[in-house]
């Protein structure tokens, strides 16, 4: 057993950048309403740099990408629906699992570990997309970033999850790849587990100062 998994009851594990790149079709999603809106699209490099913090900000971030300033909120939220609009008819074309990811679960899973998911991303996309890659039997619980009123890196999704399974945070790890993962598990007293291969805006996710960091999450099994 990882030494990141001593003690622990419950593993909370982010979902973009952490379990799966979906950055393919989130970019294909911002690409399509840039175009309606007559913009440029950007392409997935940029977007993969946007990634993280929910859908709303990261069409804020695109549109302030192309316009060479913040929108006006209307124009944000017209976007936003149209993003949603596409990112919706297909969530899951090119979006895949990082390495180790399977196994992790499998392992997790064998211990009789209980195995939750606290995403930014809107809930109406996370069940279609765990169900299309075979993932969805690992989880107890799944939030996404409009599931409650706070989101990552608020505390509030995972101390809602340890009070749901009534156990206490320091028995839980959240495992993710960015600083709001990270800021997030440590607010609510979870140990933290970082990636380094995902979504982390250009910066180390080690300089967050998370308990462990791990090359791959097979190296959990």
């Amino acid at each position: 057993m990882h030494s990141s998994l001593q003690n622990i009851r419950l593993v909370a594990f982010d979902l973009d950048g952490t379990l799966i790149d979906s950055v393919p079709d989130l970019a294909a999603a911002v690409d399509a309403m840039l175009v309606e809106r007559g913009l440029p699209a950007v392409g997935e490099a940029k977007v993969r740099d946007w990634v993280g913090n929910g859908s709303h900000t990261l069409v804020e971030r695109a549109l302030a990408s192309v316009l060479g300033q913040t929108a006006d909120a209307s124009v944000v939220e017209a976007s936003h629906d149209s993003f949603l609009r596409y990112y919706h008819a297909a969530p899951c074309e090119r979006t895949r699992l990082f390495p180790g990811v399977v196994e992790a679960l499998d392992a997790l899973a064998s211990r009789q570990m209980i195995v939750t998911l606290i995403t930014n991303k809107p809930v109406a996309f996370i069940d279609p997309i765990l169900e299309t890659l075979g993932l969805r039997h690992y989880f107890s619980m799944a939030l996404g970033g409009d599931s409650l009123s706070e989101k990552k890196p608020h505390p509030a999704p995972l101390l809602h999850l340890a009070a749901h399974f009534d156990i206490d945070p320091s028995q839980c790890l959240m495992v993710g790849d960015s600083r709001h993962d990270v800021e997030a598990g440590k607010r609510a007293g979870f140990r933290t587990l970082a990636v380094p291969y995902g979504y982390n805006h250009g910066e180390p996710v080690s300089s967050s100062g998370p308990d462990g960091v791990v090359e791959s999450l097979g190296e959990l099994v």
